[in-house]
């Protein structure tokens, strides 16, 4: 069994006050542990994905502030204290300072974080 901290895990993605940390915790399972300040919106850097959205699966638990998630099918809004299910097909926007932590398929959750640092440049 493996486990990390936030402190323990590389940050992948940083900008605009935006950090991503990421550590493989078990061969195929990935922990993120994500910060987004209010009004930061991943939709833009989700271009070129299918539908545009991201499409790796994620588990876990928004620890600080709140946002929305956009899906094709509308949009839900997750809040502090709550564990969640997002399928693929989603990109979420801070509605205030913003911190969960995840869990997601290793390979699937990779492509993404490339296609969002070429994004981002």
């Amino acid at each position: 069994m493996t486990a990390t901290t936030r402190g323990e895990a590389p940050v992948v993605i940083e900008g605009g006050g935006v950090e991503l940390r990421m550590r493989d915790v078990g061969g195929n399972m990935t922990a993120a542990f994500a910060h987004f300040p209010k009004g930061a919106d991943m939709g833009p850097v989700c271009k070129g994905l299918p539908d545009d959205l991201c499409q790796c699966p994620h588990w876990g638990y928004v620890l600080k502030g709140s946002l929305r998630m956009r899906t094709r099918h509308g949009e839900e809004i997750y809040e502090e204290g709550q564990a969640f299910y997002w399928p693929p097909g989603h990109a979420p926007e801070a509605l205030e300072d913003c911190e969960y932590v995840d869990f997601s398929p290793t390979k699937e959750f990779h492509d993404v974080v490339e296609h969002i640092k070429v994004q981002m440049g």
